[in-house]
C-alpha cells in the first residue's frame, strides 16, 4: 500500500483549522492569514464558511498548515485507531 505524501491527505479543513487555532490561537492566526473571520468573533464554523468560498484564504491556510506539521510533526487528526 502506497502512503501518500502529500501532508494535507486525509485531513479536512475543520481540522486544519482547529490544529492551527489550537497552535496560534485566533489572534495569531489573524497575523498570518488576515480576514475578518479570524479578527472579529472568529468560530470554527464562520471560518470554515469563509475559507470553503474564498480560494486564496484557504490556500494560505492549507500552508500554514503544512509548515505546523513539517515544524512540529502534529498531523492534527482527531480521530481514534479503532
Amino acid at each position: 500500500m502506497h502512503a501518500s505524501r502529500d501532508p494535507l491527505h486525509g485531513v479536512t479543513l475543520e481540522t486544519i483549522v482547529t490544529t492551527l487555532v489550537a497552535a496560534r490561537g485566533w489572534a495569531g492566526l489573524a497575523r498570518e492569514v488576515d480576514v475578518r473571520c479570524f479578527k472579529f468573533d472568529p468560530s470554527v464554523k464562520s471560518s470554515l464558511q469563509f475559507l470553503r468560498r474564498t480560494p486564496w484564504a484557504r490556500t494560505k491556510v492549507e500552508r500554514l498548515y503544512v509548515q505546523h506539521v513539517r515544524a512540529t510533526g502534529d498531523a492534527g487528526r482527531t480521530t481514534d485507531p479503532v
